[in-house]
C-alpha cells in the first residue's frame, strides 16, 4: 500500500497494542510510573480507568513488558467475562498449575493457587495479575478476585492485582456487595487523551518507529483538523491518520493535507460527533485562513 511511498517498514497507525509504538505522553507515562511504583511497593490492588481508545490495553502490555525478568511472574486475563471458577482456572493456567481431571471446584482451585503462590514466593518472585476490560466482569467474579488478595504471608500479599477498565467500572465498584474490594484499591489513575501540543509529536513518533525518515508528514492545518475530529483519543487518531495517509498516497502526495484528513474523518463513523454545520464552519475557517495568507504574500 503506502509503505514504500512514505519510506516505512510497517504501518505506523495500527490499532493493535504494540508496545514498540508506546508514546510516553504526560498521561500515559505518569500512569506507567504510578503502576511501577505501586507494584514495587507491594500494594495489593491498583486501578486504571480511561475512556474507550485512550490506550489502556497498550499501557497494560507496556507494564507487563517492563516487569519481565527474574523478579516478577505476570498473569494476564484479557477476557474478564468469567464466572469465579472460570477465573481461577484461567489464573491457574497462567501460573503454570497443572489441571486435575474432572471438574474442579472453587475451594480446590484456591488451594492450588495458594500453594503455587507460596512456591513462587519462596523462589523470590512476586506475582502480578493484570485484568483488562474489568467493567464487564460480573459482581460475583469481582468478589472472588478479592478473595485472592486474602492469600498472604506474615510479611506481604502473595499477589498484586492491576485492573483496567472504562469509567463504568467506577459505578460497578460502588455496588454494596463488593465494597470491601473498593476499600483495597490503594492506587488509582484515570488515563486522559493526548494533550493538544502532544498530538504532532505523537504522529511523528509513530512514523519514526515505523521507519520514516524526514520532516513532518502532516501539515499544520491537517494536524489541527485531526485534533478536532478525534478529540485526541489515540485510537481515533490512529484510524484517521491511517486513512489520511491512504488518501495522500492515492494522490501521489508526500504530505497529508487538511483535505486528506477531512476525507478520512468523513469515512470514520466515530468522528462524526459534531453537527455538520460546525464541521463546515471549521473547514471554511481553515480555507479562509489559507486564502488570507496567500493574499498577504501576494501583495507584499
Amino acid at each position: 500500500m503506502y509503505l514504500r511511498h512514505f519510506g516505512l517498514r510497517e504501518f505506523p497507525f495500527s490499532i493493535t497494542p504494540d508496545t514498540s509504538f508506546f508514546f510516553g505522553s504526560g498521561a500515559s507515562q505518569e500512569a506507567l510510573n504510578t503502576l511501577v511504583v505501586a507494584i514495587r511497593m507491594g500494594e495489593g490492588f491498583i486501578k486504571i480507568t480511561g475512556e474507550v481508545g485512550t490506550g489502556k490495553t497498550l499501557l497494560c502490555r507496556k507494564l507487563m513488558a517492563s516487569l519481565e525478568g527474574d523478579e516478577y511472574t505476570v498473569a494476564y486475563i484479557p477476557n474478564p467475562y468469567l464466572d469465579p471458577v472460570a477465573l481461577f482456572i484461567e489464573l491457574s493456567a497462567e501460573l503454570g498449575i497443572a489441571q486435575a481431571e474432572g471438574a474442579p471446584n472453587q475451594h480446590q482451585l484456591l488451594r492450588g493457587l495458594n500453594e503455587r503462590l507460596l512456591a513462587l514466593t519462596r523462589e523470590g518472585r512476586k506475582v502480578v495479575i493484570c485484568l483488562d476490560e474489568v467493567q464487564a466482569m460480573p459482581i460475583e467474579t469481582l468478589e472472588a478476585l478479592r478473595l485472592l488478595t486474602n492469600l498472604e504471608t506474615e510479611k506481604r500479599k502473595l499477589i498484586q492485582v492491576v485492573i483496567f477498565g472504562q469509567p463504568e467500572l467506577e459505578a460497578k465498584l460502588n455496588h454494596s456487595a463488593i465494597r470491601q474490594l473498593k476499600q483495597r484499591i490503594t492506587f488509582h489513575y484515570h488515563l486522559q487523551p493526548l494533550s493538544g501540543p502532544e498530538l504532532s509529536y505523537y504522529l511523528h513518533h509513530r512514523l519514526v518507529v515505523a521507519g520514516y525518515q524526514g520532516g513532518p508528514v502532516f501539515t499544520t492545518a491537517a494536524t489541527w483538523l485531526l485534533e478536532r475530529k478525534t478529540r485526541r483519543v489515540p485510537r481515533l487518531v490512529n484510524i484517521v491518520a491511517h486513512k489520511s495517509l491512504l488518501s495522500a498516497f492515492g494522490k501521489g502526495a508526500r504530505r497529508v493535507t487538511v483535505f486528506d484528513v477531512l476525507a478520512a474523518s468523513n469515512d470514520t463513523d466515530s468522528t462524526r460527533t459534531a453537527p455538520s454545520w460546525r464541521l463546515r464552519g471549521l473547514f471554511f475557517l481553515v480555507l479562509a485562513g489559507c486564502a488570507a495568507s496567500l493574499a498577504w504574500i501576494h501583495f507584499q
